[in-house]
């Protein structure tokens, strides 16, 4: 169990301006950076890997399920245990250890080995996705909390983004190795800034935590159907999400596109509509009921998606626009819905809708791969449709509950 110092006033907490604060937002934006960068560093070079491994596109997706799949876990092992650990200590020790691994699988040359490397990569990542909210919210006053978390969020997006562009630049120029190299060494940097600047823990003190309390609170949210529907819809949305990106490339490479890879390293600039759907939809919910809300964004990405089945590249580019704005949009209502629904334990609440949405990505961003190599991209995409309904389905029963 957490223990927040309540004592002392909010006045103690980092003030916006502040030499503290200004340390605190510089430091957490950067490990958004490092995380994010690190965690999809193999997508934008998966055609890479298969002509290196001599693998399929759904074989060489697993670099990038790996990774998240081990992030699914580790956060479900935080989520038990990361209260007994010092936050600054543990987020130091994530961004450090994960950067040498990335620096490790520039030297694998077994696609298996590189699997598991990646999946031990993803479960000590998120270390650092565990506790950094809940630093935030112990660390700064209220009146600067909302600017540092929306700090962290755009590290996140930023790290995601950034990454794949870069990573595929380098690789396409030199090859994968290079660019997986460029990412572990800036990550180290970023890992040694982060723990030289971090200030330590104020208002936060590790101690033991009850293991069996946590499991029951757990299962308090596997009887609420609400919180139920939104588990599974995420697991859905994401993976349909996590494939899109995957396996784009391949696409876009072969005819009628054809296009060069740094012309493909591009599709990322998308995840800035993600932060604009993120912004949006967070500023709507603040008028209009999230459950209600979520049902007009959903049905959006069925839209951006049959786009994508038309072969012309501005339509093709629009349809992944629509896509990406709109998937944002409804992970942010959906973890929304997810808060507001769990009237205690917020936190063990969050961290199980984090576990099924990486969950998704890694099986069903694997799962897609052999529809894609089996039967083509046309149904592929409907497959993702499916997915796109089912998911609506889910959340429009949860908003019926």
């Amino acid at each position: 169990m957490a223990v927040t110092t309540t004592s002392t006033s909010s006045i103690i907490k980092a003030e916006r301006g502040s030499l503290r604060f200004r340390r605190i937002k510089n430091s957490i934006f950067l490990s958004g950076l490092s995380v994010f960068a690190q965690l999809y560093l193999f997508q934008p070079v998966l055609p890479l890997l298969c002509k290196e491994f001599k693998i399929s596109p759904a074989e060489s997706s697993w670099a990038v399920s790996a990774s998240t799949m081990g992030m699914a876990v580790g956060l479900f092992i935080f989520s038990l245990k990361a209260d007994a650990l010092p936050r600054k200590q543990l987020m130091g020790f994530a961004m450090l250890a994960s950067a040498v691994l990335t620096l490790l699988s520039v030297f694998i040359h077994n696609f298996h080995l590189l699997i598991a490397v990646s999946f031990v990569k993803g479960a000590i990542l998120s270390g650092v996705t565990a506790v950094a909210l809940a630093y935030l919210s112990e660390e700064v006053s209220l009146n600067a909390l909302g600017l540092a978390i929306s700090l962290y969020l755009s590290g996140n997006a930023i790290g995601g983004m950034a990454g794949r562009i870069v990573v595929m630049l380098i690789a396409g120029w030199a090859n994968w190795r290079w660019a997986a190299a460029f990412v572990g060494v800036s990550s180290l940097i970023l890992g040694l800034f982060f723990m030289k600047r971090l200030p330590a823990s104020k208002h936060f003190m590790p101690l033991p935590v009850n293991i069996g309390q946590k499991w029951q609170q757990m299962g308090i949210f596997f009887r609420q159907p609400v919180i139920v529907f939104i588990y599974l819809a995420a697991f859905l949305l994401m993976g349909g999400f996590v494939s899109i990106y995957n396996y784009t490339g391949f696409h876009l490479e072969e005819p009628p596109f054809s296009l060069p890879h740094y012309v493909i390293a591009c599709i990322f600039l998308m995840y800035t509509l993600g932060v604009s759907g993120t912004m949006v939809a967070g500023r709507l919910s603040d008028k209009i009921a999230p459950a209600k809300l979520i049902r007009f964004f959903i049905p959006a990405t069925a839209v951006g998606l049959l786009l994508m089945l038309i072969s012309q590249l501005v339509v093709f580019i629009g349809g992944l626009g629509i896509f990406t704005f709109s998937f944002f949009g409804t992970h942010t209502l959906a973890s929304r819905i997810v808060s507001q629904e769990a009237k205690e334990g917020k936190s063990s609440a969050t961290s199980l809708y984090w576990l099924f949405y990486y969950a998704g990505s890694a099986i069903i961003g694997t799962a897609t791969g052999v529809v894609l190599t089996g039967w083509g991209w046309a149904t592929f995409i409907f497959s993702l449709l499916l997915l796109v309904i089912a998911g609506f389905l889910l959340v429009f029963r949860a908003g019926r509950e």
